[in-house]
């Protein structure tokens, strides 16, 4: 779990309530917590081309991380999966595209596509404007692993932070790593839902065919700004009136794991 700006692990913790939903599952979480040595405004530093691929900087740092504890606790390789919010979100893209062969499933909360940015300012345009346009071909050709991580992805319709736009081109980037160029094999379905006392959404589940595998969801919170859908209020960019994205998020990354 990566936090965003300006948070720490425990407050991450807090406000996004995965403790408790990853309890239910039997899942241990893992809080990386960046310092302000690395970024003044602990931020991941998910634009730098140093820190988005696999063998050097943040992302190899934070699977690192990941491996340690699988190896200290005997986790099962199947059921390994990475999150994020915002700059975390940005950076846990990041390890979904370079290390497909290590998580299985991904769950990124306002964040953006893999390479939309290669410095502080172009960073601060895509998040602002959400036009980057994601770049994968040399982290790919690096991987040698023929395998694309699904992904639950969660955006506020009004977040100024992190442009919407940013949702929509990181569910393009998924499809063209999925499908590649047979875009005829992917299906979307459409729902609406409302929270009680809440936020209207509309979820988006891609599927291969249409009626194959899951490989992605998008949830469009209508009403929430730049925060943690269904979080808890007492920790910092969290709004409750969502739905529960951690528990969201657990559901399809069972989901995932039990068709693998």
């Amino acid at each position: 779990m990566l936090h965003g700006a300006g948070q720490d692990a425990d407050d991450f913790a807090l406000g996004t309530g995965m403790n408790l939903a990853a309890e239910s599952g039997g899942c241990i979480v893992v809080y990386p917590e960046q310092g302000t040595s690395a970024n003044m405004f602990r931020c991941w530093n998910w634009f730098r081309p140093a820190d988005r691929v696999r063998d050097s900087g943040e992302a190899s740092i934070i699977a690192g991380i990941t491996r340690e504890v699988m190896a200290s606790f005997e986790i099962d390789p199947t059921r390994v999966f990475i999150a994020g919010m915002s700059a975390g979100a940005a950076m846990a893209v990041n390890l979904a595209v370079t290390h497909p062969d290590l998580y299985s499933a991904a769950g990124i909360h306002s964040g953006l596509a893999f390479g939309v940015a290669d410095e502080a300012f172009s960073a601060m345009n895509a998040m602002r404007m959400g036009n980057g346009t994601a770049q994968l071909s040399t982290a790919r050709d690096a991987i040698g692993v023929c395998r694309a991580v699904p992904l639950i992805v969660f955006h506020g319709d009004q977040d100024t932070t992190v442009h919407p736009l940013n949702a929509e081109g990181l569910m393009q980037m998924h499809q063209s790593l999925m499908l590649g160029t047979d875009e005829a094999c992917a299906s979307v379905i459409t729902d609406f839902g409302q929270v009680e006392q809440g936020y209207p959404y509309t979820r988006n589940t891609y599927r291969r065919g249409s009626c194959g595998e899951v490989f992605g969801e998008q949830w469009l919170i209508h009403g929430l700004g730049h925060a943690w859908s269904g979080g808890d209020p007492n920790a910092t960019h969290t709004d409750p009136r969502g739905p529960h994205a951690a528990q969201e998020m657990m559901r399809f990354f069972e989901a995932v794991a039990n068709a693998r």
